[in-house]
């Protein structure tokens, strides 16, 4: 069994999307799970985990009632201001759905990243999310990394997941040294945790998308070689599949970034562990409920 552990979806709403900007067309529409069925299928995907794209608490209401008509929706990694004084009230109804399985913030947009992650009354949001058994997804850029490595280390209670492998500069990679050397450092200390989890996704958008056709040669082996530095850091069940479809589509099709995935899997990974990475590991993170006829 395949699970995708991170897709987006949306009804297109400019105000509710800042961070889609008018160089992303193919972003400033309805994106709904119809729109990506086709491609999953004929990757052998059956699985995936809905991840928040709006910072908006009627974004989890959205995603599970998507989850909802949608089996395939197998779990949903919602939004919540955690300094919210009914935090708990949230959580305890969101709880109550079977496919809620996480929040998420878009902290990589946050002016200060390490002022929100040393908030203190952003900590006591998160002992709560962990409490209530859910999982918390970490956004952010590469150098903004070292930071979240303490803040990871201070929240132990449940799994933490590092999404799209702490998005390094792929387009920066070969003419900067120090951005592969500042992004490995933090992925080995962060590995070091053993309640943290780190999905294989969203490195075909940290290419240079805008001025390229597709994903080069070049920029495949520098994504190959990330999942291969993830791979010796946080060992093979400690990683997800992910294709941050739709946003992954500014720079490849579903098809292209699953291949990409898939012949690295297949020529890293045995058998046991290609099991573990598909679903395995995202079944025992998010505590995915998976139906027999799956």
């Amino acid at each position: 069994m395949k699970i995708d552990t991170h897709q987006h979806y949306w009804r297109y709403r400019p105000a509710e999307f800042p961070w889609i900007s008018d160089t992303m067309p193919a972003l400033q529409q309805d994106c709904m799970p119809v729109d990506c069925e086709a491609a999953m299928r004929a990757a052998g995907v059956e699985g995936v985990v809905a991840v928040q794209a709006r910072t908006l608490v009627e974004e989890t209401d959205f995603l599970l009632k998507v989850a909802d008509s949608h089996p395939e929706v197998l779990g949903v990694v919602g939004w919540a201001a955690l300094a919210a004084p009914d935090l708990a009230q949230q959580l305890e109804r969101w709880t109550a759905h079977s496919a809620m399985r996480g929040i998420r913030h878009i902290l990589q947009d946050e002016a200060d990243v390490n002022a929100w992650l040393n908030n203190p009354h952003n900590a006591v949001g998160l002992r709560a999310v962990q409490q209530a058994g859910l999982v918390y997804d970490v956004l952010v850029f590469d150098h903004q990394m070292p930071g979240v490595v303490q803040f990871c280390a201070r929240h132990d209670a449940h799994w933490l997941v590092l999404d799209h492998l702490g998005k390094p500069s792929v387009r920066d990679w070969a003419s900067n040294p120090e951005v592969s050397l500042r992004w490995l450092s933090s992925i080995r200390s962060l590995a070091t945790l053993p309640h943290v989890m780190c999905k294989l996704s969203g490195l075909v958008t940290e290419t240079d998308w805008a001025h390229a056709s597709g994903v080069s040669p070049a920029d495949s082996k520098i994504i190959w070689t990330c999942f291969d530095h993830a791979l010796d850091a946080f060992g093979p069940h400690r990683l997800m599949y992910g294709s941050d479809w739709p946003v992954c589509q500014l720079a490849a099709p579903y098809d292209v970034v699953h291949g990409l995935v898939h012949r690295w899997a297949k020529s890293r990974l045995t058998q046991t562990e290609q099991d573990a990475f598909w679903s395995g590991n995202a079944i025992r993170c998010y505590g995915l409920h998976v139906p027999s006829e799956a």
